[in-house]
C-alpha cells in the first residue's frame, strides 16, 4: 500500500467519524450569538438529560469546589458561564464519539492524560496573562483536543504506527516528520481535517494544525497555540500521559517561549498547581466515557 492509498483510507476514516450531536451544535450556535441569556441556553440543555446531568455534575465537582450544591441548571449556567457550557458540550460530545479505539497503536488512557495535561497548562498560562476566566476555558479545550489527528493515523494503521514509534526511539527524530514520510500526512494535518469536518472555530483549527509551529498560526491565535504547545512540552518533560512523541526540539521550545513571554523556570513553578488541576480535570474524561 503506497501513501496515496493510505491517505484515501485515512480520509475515509475521518469522513466516517461521527458528527457532533444536534444538542452540541445548538449549544455552540446559541453561545456564539450576542446577548444570549442563561434561559436561552437552558431551553436547549433541558431537552437533553445527558447534558443536563453533565452540567450539574461539573458545577458540583472538585473542579470548581463550590461551598454549596447547585441543583438548578439555569443557576449552573450563570455560575459556569456560556463559554464553559459550550466547551463542556463540545468536549463531552467529541470524547463520547471517540471513546472506542481498541485497535489504536496508542494507549487511549495515556493519550487523553497527555491531552488533559496540555489543556490544564494552557489554561494556567492564560491565567498568568490575566486572560478573563471565561476565555481561559477555550485554552483548556484547545489543549484537550490538540492531538486528535493521531487517532485516525494510529487506528487505521495500528501495526505500522506502532512500528514507527519503536523506530523513533532508536532514530530520535520528531514524530511529525516520521508520520509525513510513512503516511503522507502528519497528525497536525489530519487534526485540521477533523475539526474542519466538525466546523469548529478558526482558533481550534489553528491549534490542531500549528501546535508544533505556533509562529505559522494566525497572529491573533499565536498566544493560544503557543500555550497549548507549551502544555504539550510540559506533559512530555513531566512524563504525564503519552501521545507517542519521543523527541522535543529545544530550539522550538525557545521560540515558543518568546511568543508567550515566559521563561521555562516560571512555567515549571506551576508544577504543583498543574498536578492538582489535572487531577480535578479528570471529570472531563469521565464525562466523555459516559460515566
Amino acid at each position: 500500500m503506497d501513501n496515496s492509498e493510505r491517505l484515501k483510507r485515512i480520509q475515509k476514516y475521518i469522513d466516517s467519524m461521527p458528527s457532533l450531536s444536534t444538542t452540541a451544535n445548538k449549544v455552540v450556535q446559541v453561545c456564539n450569538q450576542p446577548n444570549t441569556s442563561a434561559n436561552d441556553l437552558n431551553k436547549i440543555i433541558s431537552l437533553d438529560p445527558v447534558l443536563t446531568g453533565q452540567v450539574l455534575k461539573l458545577i458540583n465537582s472538585a473542579y470548581y469546589s463550590l461551598p454549596n450544591k447547585i441543583t438548578s441548571v439555569t443557576r449552573a449556567i450563570v455560575v459556569l458561564g456560556l463559554n464553559t457550557i459550550k466547551n463542556l458540550a463540545l468536549s463531552s460530545a467529541i470524547l463520547d464519539g471517540l471513546r472506542k479505539h481498541d485497535k489504536s497503536a496508542l494507549s487511549m488512557d495515556l493519550f487523553w492524560s497527555h491531552s488533559l495535561c496540555a489543556g490544564v497548562m494552557a489554561k494556567a498560562l492564560a491565567g498568568l496573562k490575566r486572560i478573563p476566566p471565561s476565555v481561559q476555558e477555550e485554552y483548556f479545550i484547545a489543549g484537550l483536543l490538540h492531538d486528535l489527528g493521531k487517532i485516525p493515523l494510529s487506528t487505521c494503521f495500528p501495526n505500522r504506527y506502532g512500528k514507527m514509534l519503536e523506530i523513533l526511539k532508536i532514530k530520535n527524530i520528531p514524530l511529525i516528520l516520521a508520520e509525513k514520510k510513512v503516511f503522507g500526512l502528519n497528525h497536525c494535518e489530519a487534526g485540521k481535517m477533523i475539526v474542519e469536518k466538525w466546523r469548529l472555530s478558526e482558533q481550534i483549527i489553528d491549534v490542531l494544525e500549528h501546535h508544533h509551529d505556533p509562529e505559522n498560526a494566525a497572529e491573533e491565535n499565536q498566544f493560544l497555540v503557543s500555550g497549548v504547545a507549551i502544555g504539550n512540552f510540559y506533559s512530555y518533560f513531566s512524563e504525564i500521559g503519552d501521545a507517542g512523541d519521543i523527541r522535543q526540539e529545544p530550539s522550538n521550545i525557545e521560540s515558543i517561549l518568546q511568543i508567550v513571554g515566559f521563561e521555562w523556570d516560571g512555567i515549571s513553578e506551576l508544577d504543583e498547581q498543574a498536578k492538582d488541576a489535572i487531577e480535578k480535570a479528570q471529570i472531563f474524561l469521565q464525562m466523555g466515557k459516559g460515566d
